[in-house]
Formats: structure tokens, C-alpha cells, sequence
């Protein structure tokens, strides 16, 4: 029986909430419009910040969602998540695990490396792609982002060269200098 309460109870409230939208007023309508239009501008804006940032090598990928191998995925912090590429210098950072201290202090690990083989590409829909290389203490592997046409939410995916532990980061890409991760001691 509650479970069917439950359900006439949702129907109620979705009939109450189309009916109060078709009852808007021209000018309350307009001005929903005109902030739909407002919101479009504003995300294609910073999509654009986001593939300029990437083009530049100049952006930090701060990640509140990890995939790893076998498709468990944990919602994580984005401070202290991200992968970065500053001043020719790429900083990935997995803090997992809260409880634990971990190698790198904050419950994961942070690695440094020199990014190489930067290959750029737009599709045909207008969607951004980067790979390149990362080797460095600790690293080698192949870093793969994907930037879908007018959002700055991407995906990365981490390709170890020595073992097929893929990890993938989710998250939002910012131009470095409107950052504010917090980097752990690297290895």
C-alpha cells in the first residue's frame, strides 16, 4: 500500500509542476528563455577557456569522479584529484584513500613527469582531444584527454606503459592560474 501512495503521491507533484509551468506569464516566460539563452553563452565560453587552457598546456583537470579497472568508480575530492600540466611540467594526484596516510601524505600518491608526444585533434562535432606522454619518477604512461564540444567536464584516462591498470578521471577542466588543488609531496 505505500508503495502505491508513493507513486500516486510522485504523479501529483509531476501534474502540479506542468501546470504551473503552463501557466507563466509572457514576460515570465521570456526571461526563461532569455536565461537559457544567458546559460548557453556562458558555457560556451568556458568550454572555450577550457580548450585554449589545454592548447596552451596550462590546465589542471580537477577530477571528482575515478573509474578504475574493472568499473568500481569512487567520487572523490577535486582539490586533491587532478591531473596538471604547468610550465612543461605534468603533476598527476590520486588521493583515495582519506584514512590512510598514504605515499604521498593525503592518501594516495602524486607523481611528476615531463609531458612528450602531445598529439591535439577537433572532431568533426567539435570535440576536443589530447593525448601525449608522461614519464618521469614514478610515471610512464600515456595520458588521454577528451573535452565534449561545449562543456569543460572531460574525461582522462591513464594508460600505464608497464601494466594494464587503465584509471580514468572525470572531472572539470580550469586554466592552472584559476586552480586551487592542493599538490602533495611528489615521489
Amino acid at each position: 500500500m505505500t508503495r502505491f501512495t508513493l507513486i500516486i503521491g510522485l504523479l501529483a507533484a509531476l501534474l502540479c509542476s506542468c501546470a504551473s509551468t503552463a501557466n507563466l506569464s509572457p514576460e515570465q516566460k521570456e526571461a526563461r528563455e532569455q536565461e537559457k539563452r544567458i546559460n548557453a553563452i556562458r558555457d560556451s565560453i568556458a568550454h572555450e577557456v577550457a580548450v585554449q587552457s589545454l592548447d596552451n598546456l596550462d590546465f589542471v583537470l580537477e577530477a571528482g569522479k575515478l573509474i578504475f579497472k574493472r568499473g568500481r568508480s569512487a567520487y572523490v575530492s577535486p582539490s586533491t584529484n587532478f591531473i596538471s600540466v604547468v610550465n612543461g611540467k605534468a603533476t598527476v594526484q590520486i588521493a583515495v584513500f582519506k584514512s590512510i596516510p598514504g605515499i604521498n601524505g593525503i592518501g594516495g600518491i602524486t607523481v611528476e613527469g615531463t609531458p612528450s608526444y602531445v598529439k591535439k585533434s577537433v572532431d568533426k562535432k567539435g570535440n576536443y582531444s589530447l593525448s601525449m606522454s608522461v614519464s618521469g619518477t614514478g610515471i610512464s604512461a600515456t595520458v588521454h584527454i577528451s573535452l565534449p564540444s561545449g562543456s569543460t567536464y572531460a574525461t582522462a584516462v591513464i594508460t600505464p606503459n608497464f601494466h594494464s591498470y587503465n584509471i580514468t578521471l572525470q572531472g572539470t577542466v580550469i586554466p592552472a592560474s584559476a586552480s586551487n588543488v592542493y599538490k602533495a609531496r611528489p615521489l
